[in-house]
């Protein structure tokens, strides 16, 4: 982390909006893909794969359309039942959300308990389906902190899934309240330039922070540990989760 961090004040804004996959949380079980799988199987007869899928800051909606476009499925016959496929994957992981194993990153906990002790409104930005994205917040016992959210059920790109959490937080804090994005992925840092909110990059997620920086985020850290190590102005923190 270099001095030129301090030159951003990460604890300006009224929000902060998470996502939670590779900047939350990671999983280590396959709830979550397996309900793409017997989604796919059951309602389009494809025995899927996600190999060769971006997957990594794409939202369920363009993973799915992505897979069924391969297997020569229109976007019309997709669009037709993906209210099904909404609901038996969130179906699916709800009912065996005791099966899901998440590993927090390092200093999520302190740092979400942080900003809620500062009077921070904090938020969910996701990819994933809305009760996906609770049943995984729930398992990892995080579900407290967030108070609203935006997710791919409605919204299938990324930068209107962060628009609408924006207004979401306008809506509840005036017109003039300022928001960050929290995320770990280059979609997350496009994204948020795309509306023009400020995005603090993590390197939780798969992409080592030398890549993230390369994009120009406002904010750029190895994990949320050095988040609270700038609010105390020291550079010592935990160790970070390991680059993948």
């Amino acid at each position: 982390m270099s001095s030129d961090s301090y030159h951003f004040n990460w604890l300006a804004a009224d929000a902060y909006l998470f996502d939670i996959d590779g900047t939350l949380l990671n999983t280590r079980d396959g709830v979550h893909y397996y309900a793409f799988l017997h989604a796919l199987k059951d309602h389009f007869g494809i025995d899927a794969s996600l190999e060769g899928v971006p997957v990594h800051g794409n939202t369920d909606v363009g993973i799915l359309r992505a897979v069924v476009r391969r297997a020569g499925v229109s976007d019309t016959a997709f669009e037709e039942k993906l209210p099904l496929l909404i609901q038996q994957m969130s179906d699916e992981v709800e009912s065996k959300q005791a099966e899901i194993r998440a590993d927090l990153c390092p200093a999520i906990p302190e740092l979400l308990q942080s900003l809620h002790t500062k009077g921070k409104l904090l938020g969910i930005v996701t990819g994933n389906f809305e009760r996906i994205a609770w049943a995984k917040l729930t398992a990892s016992g995080l579900k407290q902190y967030f108070s609203f959210g935006s997710f791919s059920d409605v919204n299938e790109r990324r930068s209107d899934i962060f628009e609408n959490s924006l207004q979401a937080v306008r809506d509840k804090l005036g017109p003039k309240s300022k928001a960050y994005v929290v995320g770990d992925t280059p979609a997350d840092i496009a994204a948020a330039r795309e509306i023009g909110i400020p995005i603090i990059s993590v390197a939780t997620g798969i992409y080592p922070r030398t890549d993230l920086a390369a994009l120009s985020p406002d904010l750029s850290v190895e994990c949320c540990s050095d988040l609270l190590a700038l609010s105390r102005r020291s550079l010592s923190r935990e160790p970070c989760w390991p680059e993948l």
